[in-house]
């Protein structure tokens, strides 16, 4: 049986201390190989591209270019790493911004050090990781969404089936697959098929849009 591959992850941080917490927290994990560090968002480029992580650990607030950007130009330069937002601040706007520049997970630097290690091993996988406390701020940011942003998102789910839509805020809840087939009494495969359908029909990538679009949309 060949052996699994562990999840190469870099660490992003201006503060040394904090990228020595983060790769003694990671390395504990034996599935975790913490290959590359960087203390700003353009020294982050760099190492995502020499590296090819599946995972970045990044913190917002850097000097030169802060976390938010450097997400942005990782995105634009098609890399297909996944990036989780470590950060003292989850401001709406902040939430908002990350998750439209397609971060996969945001947790604030208070997370304890084991929840990091299960983000890191779900975002390698697909699956979209959120502080509690950062699901509330953007729910409630969204609550306050205007008309246009809602219409426009209840426009994308009126595309869905009603199956497709259940998986949809099942999704948005942050279920798994397994977690959805579960609750659904549906194979995995078949739940993949639906998100797969849900991802064409919202013209999305991840789940975490998946979910902007559900809150956005709001009851009904």
């Amino acid at each position: 049986m060949a052996e699994l591959r562990a999840v190469r992850v870099v660490v992003v941080d201006d503060d040394p201390l904090v990228r020595a917490g983060l790769r003694m927290i990671l390395g504990g994990a034996q599935d975790i190989d913490v290959v590359g560090e960087a203390c700003d968002g353009h020294e982050a480029i760099q190492v995502v591209e020499r590296e090819s992580p599946q995972v970045v650990l990044m913190d917002i607030r850097m000097p030169r270019l802060d976390g938010l950007a450097a997400a942005r130009r990782l995105r634009d330069l098609g890399t297909t790493a996944r990036i989780i937002i470590l950060t003292t601040f989850d401001t709406d706007e902040t939430v908002v911004t990350a998750l439209r520049h397609g971060v996969a997970g945001f947790l604030l630097k208070d997370t304890a050090p084991a929840d990091i290690v299960v983000a890191v091993r779900r975002v390698a996988l697909g699956e979209p990781m959120l502080s509690p406390s950062v699901t509330t701020q953007l729910i409630a940011a969204v609550t306050r969404s205007d008309d246009s942003r809602q219409r426009t998102a209840r426009a994308l789910l009126n595309r869905l089936t009603d199956r497709e839509r259940v998986v949809a805020v099942a999704v948005s809840e942050g279920m798994t697959n397994t977690e959805i087939a579960h609750a659904l009494n549906l194979g995995v495969a078949t739940v993949k098929t639906h998100v797969g359908t849900v991802f064409a029909k919202l013209e999305v990538t991840n789940r975490v849009q998946v979910a902007r679009y559900v809150h956005d949309a709001g009851p009904g």
